[in-house]
């Protein structure tokens, strides 16, 4: 393996994990690691939760310290973009006018926001400049508008409201979170959230953002003018599949790989926020935009990448943290027809159950910690369960799990 050189487009969490696990697996050949990035590559999370709030230094989040790469002969190359891909010739064009061969390539791309249209001015979150950027924000500004109520911009929302800024949260659905959670258990964030004084403006269309003194003027679709100091747009990202639609590869809501990350060329893997995997348990593709993925795919890539037949078939898995609220997820609750609740909801400590023919399909513990492995064991076992017993806080989740 001595010889062979295996490259690695994005530096961010997955990329750097993969370069890991490549040592990790004993290659020991030449590893190379690239990213437009200039910063180390570092975990995304902290950007709109602990860093935005200012309770974490950026040192914390970093996948490794700078000596890490040294001393695993991994070859970081920062503030370099990839420009394109030669399949035949196993060749990545860079920026900066040179070019690297490889015998395995993985791309870790990620993905990027969705911007507005014609809005300039507009503040977006992805990298630590945003966060940076929106830190700085909000000791100067009374008043945010947060254009769209999902994850992303709850999170900034929670944190500007704890920093004493006026928040309005403008969401073109019934309810923030509704196409994450499902009816049932949106209500759940709406209700924090206007707890903590949040203007929620639910069934909301944005017509036109314009410059107005020294902030923002956004005027709704039913006439509503609202004059803000600022405005975030979380409405979603596009997965970074530029590179790989050019040089021909599937693509399709991501660039397509199979159950080992392996995508259309067989010389070519794909990780994290990027890949479109088919997942055997889930039985369809899964491109998902969360951490989990991010930090366990690159192993399974990586294994690929060596030539060992390994599959990816983890639960989709994310976190958030709002106000006082922490909350854990595993599952997809993709075709439920029902939703089952243990504990106290109005209290904000319990689990909530997406079940379809009385089987778990996914679960979300909030404020209730260290059960994320009987709910897995729920959700893998595919039996079917007694609705009551599993809203019977005095039953053992164990104990539905094991019968």
């Amino acid at each position: 393996m001595t010889s062979s050189t295996h490259v690695i487009i994005g530096a961010g969490l997955a990329g750097a994990k993969a370069a890991e696990a490549l040592r990790d697996r004993g290659f020991d050949g030449q590893i190379i690691l690239i990213g437009d990035e200039r910063q180390l590559p570092y975990e995304r999370p902290p950007l709109s939760k602990d860093y935005l709030a200012g309770n974490a230094e950026a040192e914390s989040f970093q996948v490794h310290d700078a000596a890490w790469y040294a001393e695993h002969r991994v070859e970081l190359r920062q503030g370099v973009r990839a420009t394109a891909i030669d399949r035949d010739k196993h060749e990545v064009t860079l920026d900066d006018g040179t070019a690297v061969g490889y015998d395995k390539l993985l791309l870790a791309t990620g993905a990027s926001p969705r911007t507005l249209p014609d809005a300039a001015g507009i503040h977006y979150l992805r990298r630590i400049e945003d966060s940076d950027r929106l830190k700085q924000l909000f000791p100067a500004a009374s008043r945010l508008a947060v254009i769209g109520g999902g994850w992303i911009g709850l999170e900034v929302t929670a944190a500007a409201r704890q920093a004493g800024v006026e928040v309005t949260v403008i969401e073109a659905l019934d309810l923030p979170l509704v196409n994450a959670l499902g009816p049932e258990v949106a209500p759940v964030f709406a209700d924090l959230h206007r707890a903590h004084g949040v203007d929620l403006r639910l069934n909301a269309k944005v017509e036109h953002i314009t410059n107005g003194g020294q902030g923002k003027r956004i005027r709704l679709g039913d006439g509503t003018v609202l004059e803000v100091d600022a405005v975030l747009a979380g409405i979603g990202a596009t997965p970074n599949v530029e590179l790989a639609e050019a040089c021909g590869l599937e693509v399709d809501n991501g660039v397509l790989a199979d159950a080992s990350l392996r995508t259309s060329d067989p010389d070519i893997f794909a990780a994290g926020d990027v890949a479109n995997a088919y997942h055997p348990f889930l039985e369809r593709r899964v491109r998902v935009e969360h951490w989990a993925n991010a930090l366990n795919q690159p192993a399974v890539a990586a294994a690929g990448m060596l030539g060992k037949d390994e599959t990816y078939d983890e639960l989709p898995y994310f976190f958030t943290d709002q106000y006082d609220l922490g909350m854990e997820y595993l599952g997809a609750i993709d075709g439920h027809d029902r939703v089952v609740f243990r504990g106290d909801v109005p209290g904000r400590e319990f689990i909530a159950f997406w079940l379809k023919e009385n089987r778990v399909l996914a679960g979300m513990n909030v404020n209730v910690w260290d059960v994320t492995d009987p709910i897995k064991a729920l959700i893998r076992s595919r039996a079917q369960v007694d609705p009551g017993r599993l809203a019977d806080a005095s039953v053992p989740l164990e104990e539905i799990a094991g019968a």
